[in-house]
């Protein structure tokens, strides 16, 4: 039996002392449950059904900051191996549209399985470059919101780097070709005339693949878009390498206990004259994820998926 108690904010300390079969309800993301250190729940009948997702706290941050309201379109350009996916679709109520793409035909092929496993109807997964994902094509008019999650280092993965050692140091030239990609997939993100509001995120601890690439990105689009201001209690702030850059997040074991992980938040500062005026003039959504979805963070945190009925 499992016993429910309730994290209040700042109470880092709780997270470190839990043990036994106590778990915590995050108070910064509702829908994330918090489970002691090694909890393994990979045999729990909810997990094997599809009820829930085991997922980083810091992971789940993208999807919920990104907050699209159901009956959005949404771009998951990078959306391999799909837990990001779920959690856009559980934030959609399965209502709208999720255009999901990735290169790795294997992966791309296991995100299937675990979106048709969480009960998600409202997804269609391509085998495409996203670079390749034409602004212009009419499929794509109403997408106003986009999550991207490039390919990066990994350096933050503390399980990769004890898994494969050496995984976390990148060479200058491996570091380079991933900053030129991240960068230039989020400019491309950019051009979508209907977008309103996109999430760039990493696992990387390197400051080339975050704050560099969102900054080389808004000089590209200076008058377009902007940093959004979004958890001001989150205590792990974006490094000040040019103005607005507190306003990224940044996570680390130490600071959030979670994996090493980045997240900005750009959104347009004038609405594209391709949306309608109803659209234009309805407010922003706050995020606000599904209460019925629990996540997984790294002190074993669990969520239900976007089945219905659950």
């Amino acid at each position: 039996m499992w016993n429910e108690q309730f994290l209040f904010p700042g109470s880092l300390e709780d997270i470190r002392a839990l043990k036994g079969k106590c778990f915590l309800r995050d108070s910064l993301l509702p829908e994330l449950l918090v489970f002691p250190a090694r909890t393994d729940l990979h045999e729990h009948p909810l997990y094997q059904a599809g009820h829930l997702i085991l997922q980083d706290k810091a992971s789940s941050l993208p999807a919920t900051l990104l907050a699209p309201p159901p009956g959005s379109h949404v771009i998951d350009a990078c959306a391999a191996p799909g837990n990001k996916t779920s959690h856009l679709a559980a934030l959609l109520k399965n209502q709208g549209k999720i255009f999901a793409f990735d290169l790795d035909a294997k992966r791309l092929a296991s995100t299937a399985t675990l979106l048709a496993r969480a009960g998600v109807s409202c997804c269609e997964l391509a085998e495409q470059d996203f670079l390749e994902v034409s602004p212009s094509d009419q499929r794509y008019r109403q997408v106003q919101y986009i999550l991207l999650d490039p390919s990066c280092s990994g350096s933050g993965m503390l399980t990769r780097q004890l898994e494969e050692p050496g995984t976390g140091v990148p060479s200058q030239e491996r570091l380079r070709a991933l900053a030129g990609f991240q960068q230039r997939a989020l400019s491309h993100a950019l051009t979508f005339p209907a977008l309103r509001r996109l999430v760039y995120s990493t696992c990387s601890l390197y400051q080339e693949e975050n704050e560099d690439v969102v900054r080389a990105a808004l000089q590209q689009s200076p008058a377009a878009f902007r940093l959004a201001p979004v958890l001001p209690s989150w205590p792990h702030r974006g490094l000040g390498t040019f103005p607005g850059a507190e306003h990224c997040l940044r996570a680390s074991p130490e600071t959030t206990l979670t994996g090493g992980f980045f997240v900005a938040v750009l959104e347009r500062v004038e609405v594209p004259s391709s949306v309608s005026q109803a659209e234009a003039s309805a407010p922003e959504v706050t995020p606000s994820p599904a209460p019925k979805r629990k996540k997984r963070r790294r002190k074993a945190t669990a969520a239900p998926s976007s089945q219905p009925g659950v």
